[in-house]
């Protein structure tokens, strides 16, 4: 499928998913909502994906939801609302949900839900000029795309609180230090580390990562003997497979591991 608002490249277990509207801000709107639905069916169902790198064309990343749009469908947009989050919120639950971890390259501003999204990312690497936006409180609106959840997770409930309703503009170091960031490179360096990062990862033991990812989003919301049993499901699961077996035999014969994602 050809998209509009963004194009995939594969390479070695490396998805590179590219935003690709520069010149309009890398907006999230109707065409973005459909589009990154059906790309994250397309990469959770496809087996030779074992890394995605997020990234975005310009200066920005993106300017967050489509503020054109709205203005332009006041009278229906309730209704508009619930189509658009309906690709949108399945989309980020699949690709939350499958073993690739994903990489993000932030550069400029990253507002509204797409930094919500962004948050979702395992790694976020962003430049020192790079500008987190709360956005939502600014035109009265509250979050959506995951911003509740995605930055609970990263900046702790108490600040993600006080980042939403006061409407906060992080730049790169405060984003370092609430969580939002992972990394912050020079703008130069950007690309590369990013890079370096996502083919660390895809070079892994992918369904020993997806174990993890979703161990992780339980985390917060099982009761501890809960997910102690999750724990020991998972590791039962990991324990049989060909990497979990080539890493016990690499560790004992003292040599890096040759992982394949099986």
């Amino acid at each position: 499928m050809t998209y509009t608002a963004m194009r995939i490249d594969r390479e070695g277990g490396l998805a590179r998913l590219t935003f690709c509207q520069p010149a309009r801000g890398n907006p999230i709107d109707g065409t973005f909502c459909a589009e990154f639905c059906d790309v994250a069916n397309v990469l959770s169902t496809d087996p030779t994906v074992r890394a995605v790198l997020v990234t975005a064309e310009g200066k920005s990343f993106s300017f967050g939801g489509d503020i054109a749009m709205f203005v332009s469908q006041l009278d229906t947009l309730p209704l508009q609302i619930k189509r658009w989050t309906s690709d949108l919120h399945n989309g980020i639950s699949r690709m939350q949900r499958m073993d690739a971890p994903i990489v993000a390259a932030v550069q400029g501003i990253c507002a509204g839900g797409m930094g919500g999204m962004i948050a979702g990312a395992d790694i976020i690497v962003a430049e020192p000029g790079s500008r987190f936006v709360a956005a939502y409180a600014g035109i009265g609106y509250c979050c959506d795309a995951g911003t509740s959840i995605m930055l609970s997770r990263r900046m702790g409930l108490s600040r993600a609180r006080k980042y939403l309703l006061l409407n906060e503009t992080l730049d790169a170091p405060a984003a370092l230090a609430a969580g939002l960031a992972d990394e912050v490179v020079p703008s130069d360096e950007l690309a590369a580390r990013a890079e370096a990062i996502a083919k660390q990862l895809a070079h892994g033991p992918t369904r020993a990562f997806g174990e993890i990812r979703r161990l992780l989003t339980s985390a917060a919301s099982e009761p501890i003997d809960t997910q102690l049993e999750l724990e020991a499901q998972a590791l039962s699961r990991i324990s049989g497979t060909a990497d979990a077996r080539e890493g016990l035999t690499a560790f004992s014969e003292k040599r890096k591991p040759n992982f394949t994602g099986l």
